[in-house]
């Protein structure tokens, strides 16, 4: 495959301003393609001075706004300043753009070779829940336009594929599927799990279920503690851990009080990966999920994964094979949870599993190999 110079503008990272999910998925992709002999240049934001990591190049900005429509603006504006800087003398092959984010820069950048992914959608995130809101109207605009002016369009399943079809009438062939991966080896790790759950104040041959996202309504939290409730109803004693941050958490840990459930608020990765091995079942109830990174990371760990049956959650369990799908409802996410603890044999059958998938379908290699596909479709 040809060596290409390409141009990332995402607003988050893993070595400056991190958020969610999609700084780990574009960094990880960043480094991969640099590894596959293409050269990258990063262009994100970070009050720190530029610097080179693993052969990717970060090149920060520090935008302002009085809301996030105006703060991304101006972040947009920045980034093409800088991407200028670095245009010549050679020009860039490639500009990939990743989310809403950057999309004014993408207006600006529009008669270049372009590639919009959707890692997510507004109306994924929100619903309903933000109909009348004006920044959900101005974020979805500029996706919509984004899907228009793009030369190319991914997205990171089947699932978000459709719903950007269905949303933006974004062309089928104009879209292609490139799905997100991981590296296992950021998320397994030897640990004592008795004394994992001892230092959360557990007894350390509970089951342990944990939770980790932005508590927010998207990723269904509100649907686990309820459902916890039910599973506490009707056997012995579970503990839950809850990490991460949002606008549900205080509500949510208001509405727990009487249960084993523990907020931990947002942990640093270490910690995230030391709870992760010390786990027994891994929960996912999102409403809506275009990928769902968190059940590569269980599967990594080799653990059991119980799940919302929806968009990439959906697509990639392969139910009682690899983990077990539930409704989006907790009665039925209760039937789940109390399942796997009572056949612990079949929940770690089903995680050694998932990491058998994870090797075959979603190591970086092989999808950046598919990317770099989209990329030459991209400049022909």
């Amino acid at each position: 495959m040809e060596s290409r110079k390409v141009a990332f503008f995402c607003w988050e990272s893993m070595y400056a301003e991190r958020v969610g999910g999609l700084a780990r998925a574009a960094t990880h992709l960043a480094e991969t393609l640099v590894n596959q002999n293409h050269e990258v240049h990063f262009f994100t934001r970070g009050n720190i001075p530029d610097q080179t990591i693993k052969g990717v190049s970060y090149h920060y900005c520090q935008p302002s706004g009085k809301n996030i429509v105006e703060y991304c603006d101006s972040m947009s504006a920045s980034m093409v300043d800088q991407f200028y800087l670095y245009d010549t003398p050679h020009r860039f092959d490639v500009l990939h753009f990743h989310d809403w984010h950057p999309v004014q820069a993408l207006h600006r950048l529009q008669d270049r070779n372009t590639i919009l992914t959707f890692h997510s959608t507004e109306y994924g995130r929100n619903g309903n829940q933000s109909g009348d809101w004006w920044e959900y109207r101005e974020i979805s605009g500029k996706e919509w336009y984004g899907g228009l002016i793009a030369k190319r369009i991914t997205a990171v399943s089947a699932s978000l594929k459709k719903e950007v079809m269905w949303l933006y009438n974004v062309p089928d062939e104009k879209c292609d599927v490139i799905p997100n991966g991981v590296v296992p080896g950021e998320f397994r790790a030897a640990v004592d799990s008795g004394e994992v759950k001892r230092s959360y104040g557990m007894h350390p041959y509970a089951p342990l279920i944990l939770f980790i996202g932005r508590i927010v309504y998207q990723k269904g939290p509100d649907l686990l503690i309820e459902a916890i409730r039910k599973v506490c109803q009707e056997r012995g004693h579970v503990n839950v851990v809850v990490a991460g941050e949002g606008d549900m958490r205080q509500f949510l840990q208001e509405q727990a009080q009487d249960l084993p459930v523990t907020f931990v608020g947002y942990i640093a990765d270490s910690e995230y990966v030391r709870l992760l091995n010390a786990a027994d079942i891994v929960v996912i109830p999102s409403r809506n999920e275009p990928f769902g990174l968190v059940l590569l990371e269980a599967w990594s760990a080799e653990k059991c994964v119980v799940a919302s049956n929806v968009g990439g959650l959906s697509e990639n369990i392969d139910a009682f094979v690899n983990g077990v799908k539930v409704d989006v409802d907790p009665e039925s996410l209760a039937w789940g949870i109390s399942m796997m603890v009572d056949e612990p044999g079949n929940a770690g059958a089903f995680g050694k599993r998932g990491r058998t998938k994870v090797d075959r379908f979603f190591l970086w290699g092989p999808i950046v190999r598919k990317l770099t596909e989209t990329y030459a479709r991209t400049v022909s």
